[in-house]
């Protein structure tokens, strides 16, 4: 991001929060501020809110954080490098939104990387998710813990999708990855990256022909409003995560830094909970609005579609080792 760009959005910072840097204010209160693109009642959102008020509780109220959903400061990419210049704490991101910052993430949008949810939780609550999140440390930022953002389907205005050849000639929304392009061009569709904010009107207008995402966008963002055809190819459990600036962790004393990681781990488990029940509603208040959900795919060819990914990785003197690490936990 150009730094015309980033100075707009931290004058807009200042603007929002009222006060000017660092985020402290006189009281002896840390204020930090914690900015997502989700909507309130989005799911994660519940959660970033939970993570917030036990910090708060930990601390006595020392350490505080206004939040600021909606994209309100920005795009993920935009977001990350505000975290990157201090002029935000924390962000939560999707791991593909990280992928430009260090190659390491593209693997959490390998497709077909998990076998099943409960080997993605196998990985995720391990030593190579924390493994993981140390990479970017230098680059301004860790990741501090993960939420469940479910798992990725395709789903179209008015087209099933149950093979790749269903999928031969769509536009489809992808977030801005190189793993999410070659991903969806090798399962047949013609990718269109897009900020997440901009799918709705997209979807509206016929610019794109479907997206791939979980059950929640049909709801929160209202996508089951325009897109009738939901297919469950299951292609991608891509976690969502919350990184935190380095620069501000490291002003933290050893006790605040206890609570902040202490608070993270319970929302991520306050946030397992909460989420298995929000599928559930998304999918009965989606097929209210006509929904059509098709359980029907042809998962394994979708699989099949994407080998030379996999190969690829296995090639990679940084990734495969990471990768073999994964696998050697789908069975445990």
């Amino acid at each position: 991001m150009h730094k015309g760009i980033i100075s707009v959005l931290s004058g807009a910072l200042f603007a929002l929060s009222g006060c000017s840097m660092p985020s402290e204010v006189s009281s002896g209160v840390t204020q930090m501020r914690l900015a997502h693109n989700m909507s309130e009642s989005h799911p994660v959102h519940k959660s970033l809110a939970y993570f917030t008020e036990r910090v708060r509780e930990k601390s006595g109220g020392e350490l505080s954080f206004q939040i600021y959903a909606n994209g309100q400061l920005g795009s993920e990419r935009e977001v990350i490098e505000l975290v990157q210049t201090g002029a935000v704490d924390v962000t939560k991101v999707s791991a593909t939104a990280l992928e430009s910052f260090s190659n390491i993430y593209s693997l959490f949008s390998i497709p077909y990387l998990f076998a099943n949810p409960e080997h993605y939780y196998r990985v995720m609550d391990s030593d190579i998710a924390t493994d993981i999140y140390q990479q970017t440390a230098d680059n301004g930022f860790f990741g501090l813990t993960y939420y469940d953002s479910g798992i990725r389907n395709v789903y179209t205005i008015d087209t099933p999708v149950r093979t790749p050849a269903d999928m031969r000639g769509l536009k489809l929304r992808v977030q801005p990855s190189q793993t999410a392009l070659e991903m969806t061009r090798l399962m047949g569709g013609a990718p269109t990256p897009m900020a997440y904010g901009e799918v709705y009107t997209a979807l509206q207008q016929g610019v794109i022909d479907g997206t791939e995402n979980n059950e929640t966008a049909l709801t929160s963002s209202n996508h089951g409003e325009v897109a009738k055809e939901y297919s469950y190819t299951a292609h991608a459990i891509v976690p969502d995560l919350l990184i935190f600036s380095q620069h501000r962790w490291e002003s933290f004393t050893p006790q605040q830094q206890t609570w902040l990681r202490e608070a993270a781990i319970e929302s991520t488990a306050f946030h397992k909970e909460l989420w298995a029940k929000e599928i559930e509603q998304a999918v009965t208040k989606a097929q209210e609005m006509g929904v059509n959900f098709h359980h029907d795919v042809d998962v394994e060819a979708f699989r099949e579609s994407v080998a030379p990914m996999h190969e690829r990785v296995m090639e990679n003197p940084v990734l495969a080792p990471l990768y073999k690490r994964i696998q050697e936990l789908t069975e445990s």
